[in-house]
């Protein structure tokens, strides 16, 4: 944990605290959408010092946008960033993250009184047993109550929900019947994890593990209204204009209100990043999460207090859909044989990306080309960075060489063309490809992501390779690319916690959050992958396996792994395979970018993507 602390400073070097009034009128202008966890500009932070939270100022609203309408905001059912900061400030689960005196990122006790240390037991369980706060109400006056956190976690856990998430659960005994936690009284809750789990606390203060209620979850359309939306946390929510805007208010009944500095809390909704920089611009809205792409060079220089770039630990990257055909017509490779040929395929054509003209001419964020999918910020087990241990190379991290020299740019494009002619019908005299059918690429309404999208389909451009663009709402984009129904997809994913398993176990056959496919559909049957385990001390040898078979055997023996050099060695070995489908190809590693108004103290944000407002306070 200290090692991630550390990590976390490092990424996000200071925190910056400004911002301003929220009295002018926001411009009128049709809201839209815009991805939460994946915004293509952002990076380190400014220099000064951080705010303490809690201090006494005279503001008492403050208007910010974040992204567009949410998907969900019921804690077990949201996987995006702009509705987990929504929910941090609604709900309070066992944890939290905070700021200590010193400025650092901590995780502290929230409803629970103390974050306490679990007990080993003799089959090598582990159970923590935690005290509620107590005088915790419920937004609508009713008490909080231990049950209400067993109720959640096992609701949240259980395959009838089918959260994205549920595999959040995968530490606590009993997972896949019923986990084992349980109210011993209103107060006292006792969960038993199957081993010791080095982010535990972490995952306490995560939104899947944050508690609802029975009752007012029995109505499925809850999470929608205000007038059913019953939170535990520092504010209400007041109204829900849909697709314009969310207003949370104070909530007098919070156990920690008297630190609550901001009344009011205005998140606007839209993705139209020109929309976005018109209303801060105007001083109707004091933070904003995006930036047209091509006002980046100007606004760093005409707002230097006001532009802000902080580390984030994520990745940016392109998925595609394992299920998709992308050989040529007539071909007749199938199953294993067709699947090999993909991967392949997929691993060459990332090789005609040039990510340092992308963070450099289009992003402008800070952001760093990515030859891996776990980003840089995780400790490695010896304390080095993990991803630069990552991929087969001595010569340089990661799966694939991101040196911007010519030679290597040269070497990379003559590789993919190479591995490229041994499927599809080349040109010599053109040096063009003739029979890759057209692919089409599926983003979410945003130009930065737009922006990306336009490069990519360029560099195929050259090869005689069309991609077509489409995008959709940020609603229907997720939810097009959960069901798989397309063929290539922007995507991104930043940390939920401190430990590189976090961007790899999304990718096990019952994972929600497992876009690409892998495991499900007609890949559950593609008995393509092979491990050997025995090096790393586990009798565990697949030939021929499925992705069931292979991948998820490793994450299932790294989340039970008490040794941290196995668990790590694992782990590399995990990101290996998934490397090896070609269907997840690294872009660049996240940073944070936005504009907060200088009038605006006490705002913090962390490299896990939440932004928090509760103690803020306007000069």
């Amino acid at each position: 944990m200290k090692k991630f602390l550390a990590l976390l400073l490092v990424l996000a070097m200071t925190l910056t605290i400004v911002a301003c009034n929220g009295t002018t009128k926001p411009v009128e202008t049709k809201p839209t959408e815009s991805g939460s966890q994946t915004e293509p500009q952002k990076t380190d932070p400014g220099t000064e010092e951080p705010t303490e939270p809690g201090e006494p100022g005279g503001g008492s609203s403050i208007a910010v946008c974040l992204a567009s309408e949410p998907d969900t905001i019921d804690p077990a059912l949201n996987s995006a960033v702009d509705g987990a900061t929504l929910i941090v400030h609604l709900f309070s689960g066992l944890a939290k993250w905070s700021l200590d005196a010193n400025g650092n990122y901590a995780i502290v006790a929230d409803a629970a009184e103390e974050l306490v240390d679990g007990v080993a037991n003799d089959d090598g369980t582990v159970t923590y047993t935690y005290t509620l706060r107590d005088g915790m109400k419920w937004s609508d006056g009713e008490p909080v109550t231990a049950s209400d956190f067993e109720f959640a976690w096992k609701r949240a856990s259980s395959a009838d929900l089918g959260a994205d998430y549920e595999y959040m659960f995968e530490v606590v005994d009993g997972y896949g019947d019923e986990i084992n936690a349980h109210a011993l009284d209103e107060r006292t809750l006792e969960v038993t994890l199957a081993n010791v789990v080095p982010y535990w606390n972490e995952l306490l203060a995560f939104p899947t593990y944050f508690p609802v209620r029975e009752d007012v979850v029995a109505d499925e359309t809850w999470a929608t209204n205000p007038a059913t939306y019953v939170s535990n946390g520092a504010y209400i929510m007041s109204s829900w204009e849909h697709n314009s805007k969310i207003t949370l208010t104070k909530n007098p009944d919070f156990i920690d209100a008297d630190t609550v500095t901001m009344d009011t809390i205005e998140f606007y909704l839209s993705d139209d990043s020109n929309n976005m920089l018109a209303n801060f611009k105007s001083g109707a809205w004091q933070l904003i999460d995006d930036v047209p792409t091509n006002e980046i060079a100007t606004l760093k220089e005409e707002y230097p207090d006001e532009f802000h770039i902080q580390g984030q630990i994520g990745t940016y990257y392109v998925c595609w859909n394992v299920n998709a055909n992308i050989l040529p017509a007539g071909s007749d490779l199938t199953g294993v044989e067709a699947e090999k040929a993909q991967a392949e395929i997929r691993n060459a054509l990332s090789l005609l990306y040039d990510r340092n003209y992308i963070v450099e001419e289009i992003a402008q964020g800070g952001q760093v080309p990515a030859s891996s999918f776990v980003s840089m910020g995780f400790p490695e087990a010896d304390g080095t960075e993990f991803y630069m241990n990552a991929g087969p190379s001595s010569e340089y991290p990661g799966y694939f060489n991101t040196d911007p020299s010519e030679e290597v740019m040269d070497a990379n494009y003559n590789e993919a063309i190479e591995i490229l002619k041994k499927y599809y019908t080349f040109d010599e005299a053109s040096g063009k490809f003739t029979d890759v059918p057209a692919l089409d690429y599926l983003y979410n309404t945003s130009e930065g992501h737009k922006a990306i999208g336009e490069y990519l389909q360029s560099a195929l451009e050259g090869v005689s390779i069309t991609m077509n663009m489409e995008n959709q709402e940020w609603n229907t984009f997720l939810n097009t690319r959960k069901q798989g129904n397309y063929t290539v997809a922007r995507n991104g994913w930043i940390a939920d916690y401190n430990d590189p398993i976090t961007l790899l176990d999304l990718w096990t056959s019952g994972s929600g959050n497992n876009d690409v496919q892998f495991g499900k559909g007609d890949h559950a049957d593609i008995a393509a992958y092979d491990i050997d385990l025995t090096e790393y001390g586990l009798d565990v040898v697949v030939k021929g396996g499925t992705w069931a078979e292979t991948y998820d055997v490793i994450i299932a023996a790294i989340k039970t792994s008490t040794d941290d050099a196995q668990r790590y060695a694992l782990m590399h070995a995990a990101e290996d395979l998934l490397m090896s489908t070609g269907a997840v190809t690294p872009i660049y590693y996240y940073t944070d970018l936005y504009m907060l108004d200088q009038s605006v103290e006490g705002f913090f944000s962390i490299p896990l993507g939440y932004k928090y407002f509760m103690h803020t306070t306007i000069n």
